[in-house]
């Protein structure tokens, strides 16, 4: 770990003004500080937010909620406003990690994790991401959980976020605020594509700081799904993920959602397959086509090849779990 400087502002504005490319801010720091003591980034300055006041939720004047950037991860799952009207976030977050890092872990910091690529990690090998330029050899080396959409020559990591797939099916919006003042970006757009600079995960400038998630009023608070398909049963990154939800009204389907993560660079959604959904009535025939549709893109590499198949039937089980229903399935109020 190299030499840095600390810095403790006392409010948001004094925080965006110390920010530049060579700063980072921290709050919980489950990301930031194994990447700093494994070399990957070395920021010259850290600027600590946890004394901003950003750790409420509230409902907003719509009908939905805010979320301050600081709130934690366990916070925000136990929260009786989230389990009750967006249980799909709440279910989730607590398919992530573990109990000891969800206590520590911002809900602003869980938007801006870096990946786990093991390249990206071990900074004795190449890698587009930590060093723009010096090549991808996850694209023709050990490639299993790597990424099938989306991708692009410099890069195929995967985005490590569950939270962060279901606040997608969510279509949150995140608020964030730098020198130039405050703006919304929707979670849509958010989080990058790879392209040709894979070292740009989101769309912050160097001074702008997440402040705080906004969730729409509910509408998927009884068929959900978060269904997360991963090597073992705990503390382990997706292979595959679904945040999968409707909203039906005489077993017609009249509103969907469908979100993967594990398979791209970002959460991945097609809004043309949650159209296709909407109007028709459940089954297994109309969930397969939706999947196969939504897999139709994909790129797989020597070693993920399995994740397409994988994708398909887990977006098929999570879409019947939704349909069927928490209470039904017994999930956690």
């Amino acid at each position: 770990m190299t030499p840095f400087s600390y810095h403790k502002p006392a409010s948001v504005s004094e925080a965006v003004n110390l920010a530049d490319p060579s700063s980072r801010f921290i709050a919980g720091g489950t990301n930031l500080v194994d990447l700093m003591k494994e070399n990957v980034v070395r920021p010259e300055h850290l600027i600590d937010i946890t004394h901003l006041g950003l750790n409420r939720i509230e409902r907003t004047s719509s009908g939905g909620v805010l979320i301050g950037a600081l709130v934690s991860n366990a916070e925000l799952a136990a929260d009786s406003t989230i389990e009750q009207h967006y249980p799909l976030l709440s279910e989730a977050i607590l398919a992530g990690a573990s109990p000891q890092l969800r206590n520590m872990a911002s809900t602003g910091g869980n938007l801006l994790q870096r990946t786990r690529c093991y390249y990206f990690y071990d900074t004795g090998t190449p890698c587009n991401k930590r060093d723009p330029g010096s090549g991808c050899p996850a694209r023709t080396g050990l490639n299993r959980i790597h990424a099938i959409l989306g991708t692009s020559d410099a890069c195929v990591a995967t985005h490590p976020s569950d939270m962060c797939v279901a606040l997608a099916a969510l279509e949150a919006v995140v608020h964030v605020e730098g020198r130039s003042g405050k703006r919304q970006i929707a979670f849509a757009e958010f989080h990058r594509l790879p392209q040709d600079a894979p070292q740009r995960d989101n769309q912050l400038a160097d001074d702008e700081l997440v402040v705080a998630i906004e969730l729409p009023p509910p509408a998927f608070a009884d068929h959900y799904r978060y269904l997360k398909i991963r090597d073992r049963a705990s503390y382990a990154f997706a292979l595959v993920s679904v945040a999968a939800a409707v909203r039906l009204d005489n077993n017609v389907i009249q509103l969907a959602r469908l979100a993967l993560g594990g398979v791209a660079h970002k959460p991945w959604r097609d809004p043309a397959v949650e159209r296709m959904l909407i109007g028709q009535p459940p089954s297994q025939a109309l969930f397969t086509r939706a999947a196969q549709t939504m897999l139709q893109g994909a790129t797989p590499l020597s070693h993920n090849g399995f994740k397409v198949t994988l994708a398909q039937r887990a977006i098929v089980r999570a879409l019947g779990d939704a349909v069927l229903g928490a209470a039904a399935r017994g999930a956690r109020p």
